[in-house]
């Protein structure tokens, strides 16, 4: 079994679960003084505030830059040759620090969880009210359970604990089976939808928070099988639930989509009705660092902002344009995600009259707030931005929902799947569909949540369901690590994208036939030169765009990245390897008390 030393986890934990608050509005401020969790407790507004860094502290060191490399370069939405480049490039190994910073951000939201519900048990006095006493043991539940559903689809088997000073005691326990990681999630989410409140007070989550988080799980486990290599059957009793669960969340009158889709990624609607849970970050003109959005210097650069931000090389995948090539009209989610020569936008640099965008270079547009004045009356400065993180908003569950009734099936045309998979369409200002494959769902998903930080999750989680037909799509369909750089990408008449690429581990300008011959390959036509976008042949003229072809056969450094087995979870941290002399051995199964 493969076992960890998480003694240090442990004891930050200790230490977090005293960093707590915020006064009036949800993290505005953080109490002066001294606190510790004998006093802290003394009634309901105290116990909320003690929860709070549950939505901050904790995830910081995974949202500073680890979860855009995991959750959305993995997933090939975008590559930044210059950011995180061994997520994109699946050669990340146990010394990569991003990956460290994450599993313990994420033992963090585990371990404070485990000290914040004993605490409560221990400390609250008889002031504080059973109801508001019950929503806060069902918030740690919560984030207990994603803090572990993000490991799990990170790196499969891990650590599964409930009491930290039993850690302290044994520190080396044995990693827990798949299977069990998943039931023990389950088991969190559920007990989460018992103890919450019906609805939410001062933006703490609902029960159907809880019950929006065990459906996605519930999907997970439908078609979860370790170690499969062949697409196997979802199991339908669970689908049903699944199904069930996201009906009450659609039906509960507590969310709603946003009718424009910008308007998700402004800060300004922060805590929007599609919210249902979100990692919530301080102002950063009241804040500390540990408690802001500290992931705003990697997106934004010195023309966007006036802010010290490093940004500005992070673009979209080929495959990514591939899926807006597919529906020009997606225009509102393209062009809310991604900046794109020629798109104006009236809400940044407002005192100017707004921004247009004029360089030849798609660049991420998701997470970039403009200028301080575009945010104001909150704050933005170098590495703190004031934009929630998404854990889940109501667009998941309607996909969720539409997943779940496609089932097993090829594909469906029943009304109750297309309603749930035409709401983000019909948002999108998209023709609603007549049916969809699997296939489609993929399409829709990634459009609709690239750059969310989201989009791997999913993928590995189809993985386990279908291993065949997600080795196919992720190793044939997808360009991982394609590089598109400067005057790479042209806007045409029509709304698609024409894009030229440099392979993978070339170190070459773009896709060229020889030296004598210096004609490129873009994706749709071919040009005179590198410098001369004459077309030369276009695909209706019998030009074929085959670039693993062409890269293999020119450039003698190409590697193609594979996908597999291997490299689908991601590595343990070196350091927790080298502490336990056990690592090689099996998972155990979890032994569970309740």
């Amino acid at each position: 079994m493969k076992i960890r030393n998480i003694r240090s986890l442990a004891a930050c934990a200790l230490f977090l679960v005293g960093l707590g608050g915020c006064s009036d509005d949800f993290l505005d401020k953080y109490p002066q003084g001294n606190y510790v969790a004998a006093t802290f407790y003394a009634d309901d507004a105290s116990l909320r505030r003690g929860i709070e860094p549950l939505y901050n502290k904790a995830w910081f060191s995974f949202n500073r830059r680890a979860i855009m490399g995991m959750g959305s370069f993995r997933a090939a939405d975008g590559y930044a040759p210059y950011l995180s480049a061994e997520f994109s490039n699946f050669r990340l190994t146990g010394l990569t620090s991003d990956l460290a910073l994450a599993w313990s951000a994420l033992y963090n939201v585990v371990t404070m969880s485990n000290a914040t519900m004993q605490n409560i048990e221990l400390y609250c006095s008889d002031a504080v009210t059973p109801a508001v006493k019950d929503a806060c043991i069902g918030e740690c539940y919560l984030m207990r359970g994603w803090a572990y559903f993000y490991l799990l689809r990170g790196w499969g088997e891990v650590i599964v604990f409930e009491n930290n000073d039993e850690i302290v005691a044994t520190p080396n326990i044995p990693l827990t089976t798949e299977d069990d990681v998943l039931k023990f999630i389950i088991r969190d989410f559920r007990r989460a939808a018992e103890l919450l409140p019906e609805k939410g007070e001062d933006k703490h989550p609902s029960r159907y928070a809880a019950k929006a988080a065990l459906a996605k799980a519930l999907l997970t486990q439908s078609g979860w099988e370790t170690g499969s290599t062949a697409d196997h059957q979802r199991d339908t009793e669970t689908l049903k639930e699944v199904v069930s669960l996201c009906d009450e969340v659609i039906n509960c009158g507590q969310y709603a989509l946003i009718d424009d889709y910008a308007d998700l990624f402004k800060a300004q609607n922060n805590d929007n009705i599609e919210t249902i849970l979100a990692m919530r970050w301080a102002d950063p003109s009241t804040g500390s660092w540990g408690a802001m959005n500290a992931l705003y210097s990697d997106l934004a650069w010195g023309a966007v902002t006036d802010v010290n931000a490093w940004g500005g090389s992070l673009y979209p995948t080929p495959d990514m344009i591939d899926l807006y090539n597919q529906e020009p009209a997606d225009l509102e989610r393209r062009d809310a995600t991604w900046f794109v020569q020629g798109n104006f936008y009236n809400y940044l640099h407002i005192s100017s009259g707004g921004y247009e965008y004029t360089d030849n270079i798609m660049r991420v547009k998701k997470g970039v707030l403009g200028k301080k004045e575009d945010v104001a009356p909150m704050g933005l400065a170098q590495m703190a931005s004031p934009l929630n993180t998404y854990i889940q908003r109501l667009a998941d569950v309607y996909l969720m929902k539409a997943e779940a009734l496609l089932g097993n099936n090829a594909s469906t045309s029943d009304a109750e799947a297309l309603a749930a998979f035409n709401a983000t369409r019909i948002r999108a200002g998209l023709t609603e569909k007549s049916s969809f494959t699997f296939e489609e769902l993929i399409r829709e998903r990634r459009v609709e949540f690239c750059m969310e930080y989201s989009n791997w999750w999913e993928m590995v989680s189809w993985y386990r369901w279908k291993p065949a037909t997600m080795l196919e799509y992720f190793n044939v369909k997808q360009f991982r690590a394609w590089e598109i750089r400067e005057g790479g990408v042209i806007k045409n008449a029509n709304n698609t994208l024409s894009y030229r690429v440099i392979p993978p581990g070339t170190g070459t300008w773009y896709l060229t036939a020889s030296t004598e011959d210096p004609q490129v390959h873009w994706s749709d036509f071919l040009a005179t030169s590198q410098d001369d976008n004459t077309v030369v042949q276009t695909k209706a003229d019998g030009y074929e765009y085959k670039p693993w072809e062409l890269a293999a056969a020119r450039y003698s450094g190409f590697q193609p990245i594979v996908l597999s087995e291997a490299n689908i979870f991601m590595p343990y941290p070196e350091r927790d390897v080298i502490q336990n002399p056990f690592f090689r051995e099996d998972p155990v199964a979890y032994e569970f008390t309740w």
